[in-house]
């Protein structure tokens, strides 16, 4: 079957939410930028790279999970429509459409990306990959176009890779809750989550030896000069992760080398840095099974099965609207 052509949520939001974001976040004590904004085409592919390093294990130990227990997901889900949000490459996705399909029930995909690049590429390689799928990509943000995603039948919504991490608990708490009120009676919802480990490996994982995430880092600031036409010097800020205990979260972080003065021509602003300054570019939270529950059931959903790999390092969630949710 043919790719569908891209449905795009809301045509001229990203411009609109960058400059907002940009500005309430480079305006902030402390200052910020949202994780989102990393994923342009280049972005887009330096996470790639990211998650072949020897140091990051996320991708390895939930793909993993998925080679072990995709059939065992297909089989409980049994979904005619896969939604996946935030899809990026669907390179993993493939383990479950593969096994979905072995099942006999799908019939498509949906990948949810807010890089209209990547998702080209992505349709056409599953379209070749599987010639029988129906494919109908969405450009838009998770957090606010779940809505866009058009109707389907019985449905299973994944979110793979640990993305929820990179939200703040009253963030994650409003998707979950948004998640939830889009599932229908024999509806699913697929969770990946990275759980607590030793800290060394966890900072590890965030500052590769190669340097390839800290260039993934430094991105946001290419993105916004060019989008917005800042003055940001990339190479004056250097690639910081720590790990904040009372969160259970990384941080990353892009720290001044010397005083700066930035100007973003396009929001009439200019904004100064201190030298040592620390600007957050993102968290990336890490779970542990009874907190995660906790979380999904606050939104109405309960867990139907709780997978991990071999060494306990991700989770990968099954869970369904809990039975007073329930509609048909």
């Amino acid at each position: 079957m043919p790719v569908q052509n891209q449905v795009r949520a809301r045509p001229d939001s990203y411009h609109e939410e960058l400059r907002a974001d940009v500005r309430a976040g480079l305006t902030a004590t402390p200052k910020t930028l949202p994780p989102k904004y990393f994923y342009d085409e280049r972005g887009s592919l330096l996470f790639d790279e990211i998650t072949r390093l020897p140091e990051y294990y996320p991708t390895r130990a939930e793909t993993s999970i998925l080679h072990q227990h995709a059939a065992e997901i297909a089989e409980l889900s049994r979904c005619e429509s896969l939604v996946e949000l935030g899809s990026g490459t669907s390179t993993k996705t493939g383990l479950l459409l593969r096994a979905l399909l072995e099942r006999g029930t799908l019939r498509e995909f949906i990948p949810l990306d807010v890089d209209s690049a990547v998702l080209t590429d992505a349709a056409e390689t599953l379209a070749a990959q599987y010639p029988g799928l129906w494919l109908a990509p969405v450009v838009g943000d998770f957090e606010h176009d779940l809505h866009a995603v058009p109707p389907g039948g019985r449905r299973m919504i994944a979110f793979l890779g640990s993305t929820i991490g990179n939200l703040e608990p009253s963030a994650r708490a409003g998707l979950l809750g948004e998640v939830a009120s889009t599932l229908g009676a024999g509806d699913t919802f697929l969770l990946g989550t990275d759980l607590v480990k030793d800290v060394a490996r966890l900072l590890r994982a965030y500052d590769d030896a190669a340097g390839v995430t800290a260039e993934f880092n430094r991105n946001v600031l290419c993105v916004v000069n060019r989008e917005l036409g800042a003055d940001f010097k990339p190479d004056r800020f250097d690639h910081v992760a720590l790990w904040d205990p009372g969160n259970e979260w990384i941080e990353m972080r892009l720290r001044a080398v010397g005083e700066q003065l930035v100007t973003i021509r396009d929001l009439d602003l200019s904004v100064r840095f201190a030298a040592g300054e620390e600007l957050r570019t993102e968290i990336s939270a890490k779970f542990r099974r009874d907190g995660l529950r906790a979380e999904l059931a606050a939104a109405g959903l309960e867990t139907v099965r709780f997978w991990t790999d071999r060494d306990g390092d991700f989770g990968l969630t099954l869970a369904r609207l809990a039975p007073a949710r329930r509609r048909s």
